[in-house]
């Protein structure tokens, strides 16, 4: 008798082989058995008319301080998600001398906008070392498993101090001491190294990550320490200018070390059609002995624009600042007045910078999000759209839609991938050999954006739902993010329900799968904010062969692990 049997669902496996009837059969927290008319079990779960696909396997997430205080790490907990790695994009927790623990939640907080109050109430300074801070996780008990990878802005602070905050030029002894370090967390097993190098990442002082203008000798004699120990992944977000030097080491690094060097790959609007350029180098790369892997995100990064966000069109009005220190409701009221709204709407209001600039007068890429959330709009679908037929302006159209729900209602602004507004761009680079899914940003952007959801969203808008363009098959969306996005970092033992392979899986009414809208909370230590988005559907979640959610609710099981590098195969 098994311990634990799903009886009877549709088997999509992860491999991408076509979905078949079948049970699957779990003990000692590995899959037993995949097959028809399977030996009892001590617990049997009918899945009969559902999915049952391996865990999702998330590997763009920024939960290094919610993992700290969060056993389910939510909202990505919720969506079927049972690996996590984290440490992206250069910043993270550690390595943290006492005296950098402010500086660093400063620096999580202004690239990731995360809580700062959350963060200095929420995380338990259980280390100094990298080392350290992974046997602080691997005490602390949660429901799936997490990975980390070492941040270059804790490393460069932690050797340099102030010059290495400042990105001032490293010395070759601060390349080999940080060398070192990242030597000592891969060994000790961190999963990978990350760095930025996107001037879109500062700090909450503004300043820059460290590490965004690091020389070739710095990344390189980092990122050879990958190739040495022969284990490790190189994430990193840049600006990739110059384009060619940007793309040339990483290449280079990526075939001298025979590591996976992954890049976030997204569509812009002042060069839209650079991410073409960028799949074509990874697959010339590949040619040539490179691993150059672009991480390509399901749908636009969208910024939810509304009163309670980081940003909305009007946060910078002269008209609304008089009333943004208001509790919600109030505001509203304020906002509703006859000349404020007037002065609101017909004012111009002055913009610190190019961007913001775009995102409150972009009203043609300025949409209702909608219930269920429309992630691919129509143009006709926008603001401006809206505004031209009612005869009205799109800032008077924007204010009625922010004040609705009594000054809920979110916005959608995709802000990335979206220059061509439909969603054919994403397919293709979904669909690229060299790419893999990510960029969710779980945990991260708690004010702005809510993209934890990105794994549900592979199945109910690109297998389902989608209507303005080709769809994906079912079986090569659930590989994306399970068998595919393991590979990329080692985990050879999990992403496919296999026999011997660990047993974290869903199982989905697939029918039934509904996202819901975002929606802001203030449940973060120090009642802090955040967007959550849930999710309907998800009739069982298991992790390690343990049962960790259950339509929709945690069971109080935590079987969650560190995940300690490359993980072996299970044997034949």
């Amino acid at each position: 008798m098994h311990e634990l049997v799903i009886r009877g669902g549709v088997v999509v496996d992860g491999t991408g082989t076509p979905a078949r009837e079948g049970d699957v059969a779990i003990d000692a927290g590995r899959v037993a058995a995949v097959g028809r008319n399977l030996a009892r079990g001590r617990r049997e779960l009918d899945a009969r008319g559902f999915l049952v696909t391996p865990g999702w396997v998330d590997v763009h997430t920024h939960y290094d301080g919610q993992v700290t205080w969060d056993p389910y790490l939510t909202p990505s907990g919720w969506h079927g998600v049972t690996t996590v790695v984290m440490g992206n994009c250069g910043v993270g927790f550690a390595p943290a001398k006492p005296e950098r623990h402010e500086w660093l939640i400063g620096l999580m907080e202004g690239v990731e906008d995360i809580p700062g109050t959350a963060l200095a109430e929420g995380i338990r300074w259980e280390w100094e070392s990298f080392p350290e801070y992974l046997a602080a996780l691997e005490r602390m008990p949660r429901a799936l498993d997490v990975a980390a990878q070492v941040p270059h802005g804790a490393v460069r602070a932690y050797v340099m101090g102030e010059r290495g905050a400042k990105n001032e030029k490293a010395t070759p002894e601060d390349v080999a001491a940080m060398a070192q370090i990242v030597r000592e967390a891969i060994a000790a097993g961190a999963v990978g190294f990350s760095t930025s190098r996107t001037l879109l990442h500062r700090a909450v002082d503004g300043e820059p990550v460290p590490g965004t203008f690091a020389g070739d000798e710095e990344v390189l004699g980092i990122g050879r320490v990958l190739g040495e120990l022969g284990r490790g992944v190189f994430e990193l977000a840049s600006d990739l200018a110059p384009e060619a030097r940007e793309l040339a080491w990483m290449h280079r690094l990526s075939r001298e070390t025979g590591r996976p060097v992954t890049f976030a790959c997204l569509q812009n609007d002042f060069d839209p059609g650079q991410w073409r350029r960028l799949l074509a180098e990874a697959s010339r790369s590949a040619a040539q002995g490179g691993r150059m892997t672009p991480q390509v995100a399901a749908r636009p990064t969208g910024l939810l624009l509304g009163l309670e966000s980081t940003a909305h069109p009007f946060l910078l009005h002269p008209a609304y600042r008089e009333v943004a220190h208001l509790p919600r409701v109030e505001r509203v009221r304020a906002l509703r007045e006859p000349e404020r709204r007037r002065r609101l709407v017909e004012e111009p209001s002055p913009q610190p910078n190019a961007l913001a600039a775009f995102v409150s007068s972009a009203f043609h890429r300025l949409f209702p999000l909608g219930d269920p959330p429309d992630y691919e709009p129509a143009p006709e679908q926008s603001v401006a759209a809206m505004a031209k037929r009612e005869g009205r302006l799109p800032q008077e159209v924007a204010l009625d839609l922010l004040l609705s729900r009594e000054g809920r209602e979110l916005l959608y602004f995709p802000l990335l991938n979206y220059a061509s507004g439909d969603f054919e761009p994403i397919r293709e680079m979904l669909t690229h050999p060299t790419a893999v899914v990510g960029l969710s940003d779980g945990g991260a952007h708690c004010g702005l954006i809510c993209d934890a959801s990105m794994p549900s969203f592979l199945l109910t808008h690109w297998a389902r739902d989608r209507r303005r363009g080709a769809r994906l098959p079912l079986e090569q969306v659930v590989h994306a993010q399970t068998r595919r996005t393991a590979q990329l970092f080692d985990f050879q033992d999990r992403g496919a329900l296999l026999p011997g392979m660990k047993a974290d899986l869903n199982v989905i009414d697939f029918e039934r799968l509904r996202i819901h809208p975002p929606q802001m909370v203030f449940d973060l230590p120090g009642a802090g904010r955040r967007l959550i988005q849930k999710v309907d559907g998800y009739r069982a979640t298991v992790c390690n062969g343990e049962l960790t959610f259950e339509d929709g609710r945690a069971t109080g099981a935590l079987p969650g692990k560190l995940v300690r590098g490359a993980m072996p195969a299970p044997a034949p």
